[in-house]
């Protein structure tokens, strides 16, 4: 599954609703919202925003960008992330291999380019 489409279907779910029902609502079938969800399509910016709409979200959240980070350094810089995302770093920090935690923070690139060879 995409995030477009788990953030679809966590909506959809939370709000009591059928892919049958929300797919009534934007007009399109519910194979579209079955696709949307499982990542085999993605809605197009006017279903999007209809989406958003409906659920009262920001077109944001549907691309992950639902939380903003600023940087311990200074307050001038920041970026916007998933939940999922804050997810993962703080799965990694409480992991007990922290080995694998200070080799992405001392060389990011190179440790997920090991981790792509290794799931290959």
């Amino acid at each position: 599954m995409t995030l477009i489409g788990n953030r679809i279907k966590e909506l959809r779910k939370s709000n009591g609703l059928t892919q049958q029902q929300l797919g009534d609502m934007l007009n399109v079938t519910k194979v579209s919202i079955c696709c949307y969800e499982k990542g085999n399509r993605t809605p197009s910016l006017d279903t999007l925003k209809d989406l958003s709409n409906i659920f009262k979200v920001s077109l944001d959240y549907f691309v992950g960008n639902d939380y903003f980070v600023v940087s311990e350094e200074t307050s001038n810089y920041g970026l916007k992330m998933a939940k999922e995302e804050i997810k993962i770093i703080e799965e990694l920090r409480k992991s007990s291999n922290l080995y694998l935690y200070e080799k992405l923070l001392d060389d990011p690139k190179r440790t997920i380019e090991l981790i792509n060879k290794k799931l290959r």
